[in-house]
């Protein structure tokens, strides 16, 4: 019976993690226990209960979503996502950044045999809208890991000791299941409050460091926020990389307008589109080339014009500034 318990406790546990293939192993293991006691109907309807419930489920060659569940269905949402790198318009130095952090993850075995950990914590700093999120996403999909996105909103309480004990929920996550972790809008937990609160606040934020420096190699941690002056400067060493995004230039507009538009984009004077681009971030050209895009189509017309385009941008611009 000794062993019969550790399998259903094994069970249970796996099944509460949401690893299927940790729950069909334990239960094929069940399946072989029951043969060698004789009890080869019981066996064979395990082996065929696993095999109709794993013929089932789509194959695919990224780590199968584990949705969270208990109290961190509450403080993170989960995704895979389909963006890859190249579809990410950067400059060629923060590209070779972010191929750098891939590398390290995909040999991080060798490196932590050696004593060297893999870069995994990251913080990404720059204006609105320039990729920072997309990048979170191009690491999760690039190393077919599912993308957990922490809600800051859940995460923080007005609570003395709440908010600490959630963090720890969170990075106990980040050690037992591998994946990729955003906390997007990171400045509302590392804000430097030391001119105003220093109580609860700085729990949170001392809290976090702690946790963040004892976090597992085999996850990334990702900061991203669009206001890096805020931050405390206690924050910035305790990350691997920190990458500062910026607003496209002329060149990289017109990629991100061009991908966007698709086979829409025919004939265009992509030298008169560059001068309407000025301040513009990565968000508001994909918004600008969708409108074109949309004002073209229900015109009747098979590719956008430059006119369209220009309006576009014109207005999304007029937009931002009002």
């Amino acid at each position: 019976m000794a062993g019969s318990g550790e399998h259903i406790r094994a069970l249970v546990r796996t099944h509460a993690a949401g690893d299927d293939s940790a729950f069909y192993s334990v239960a094929l293991q069940v399946a072989a226990r029951e043969a060698r006691l004789g009890h080869n109907r019981l066996a064979d309807d395990i082996k065929k209960a696993v095999e109709a419930s794993r013929s089932a489920i789509p194959p695919s060659n990224v780590t199968r979503l584990a949705l969270p569940r208990g109290d961190l269905a509450e403080l993170l949402t989960a995704s895979n996502p389909e963006v890859s790198l190249r579809d990410l318009v950067i400059a060629a130095p923060m590209s070779a950044q972010i191929k750098q952090v891939l590398s390290e993850q995909r040999q991080r075995r060798a490196l932590l045999e050696h004593g060297f950990s893999p870069a995994h914590r990251l913080l990404l700093e720059g204006p609105p809208g320039t990729g920072k999120t997309m990048t979170a996403s191009v690491l999760a999909h690039e190393l077919s890991l599912p993308l957990f996105t922490v809600r800051l909103d859940a995460l923080m309480s007005r609570y003395m000791g709440e908010t600490a004990s959630k963090l720890r929920l969170v990075f106990d996550e980040v050690a037992s299941r591998r994946g990729v972790y955003l906390f997007d809008e990171f400045d509302a937990l590392g804000a430097d409050r030391s001119g105003n609160d220093v109580g609860e606040a700085r729990r949170i934020l001392n809290s976090f460091l702690v946790f963040l420096e004892q976090s597992s190699p085999e996850s990334l941690v990702i900061a991203a926020t669009n206001h890096r002056t805020i931050l405390d400067r206690a924050l910035f060493r305790r990350f691997d990389v920190v990458l500062t995004y910026e607003l496209p230039d002329a060149r990289q507009a017109g990629v991100v307008i061009r991908t966007r538009l698709g086979s829409l984009a025919r004939g265009i004077d992509w030298r008169t589109v560059r001068r309407h681009v000025e301040g513009l971030s990565h968000a508001d050209l994909v918004k600008s080339a969708e409108t074109a895009a949309k004002t073209a189509l229900m015109r009747g017309d098979a590719a956008v014009s430059v006119e369209d385009i220009v309006t576009a941008l014109d207005a999304r611009k007029a937009a931002s500034v009002a």
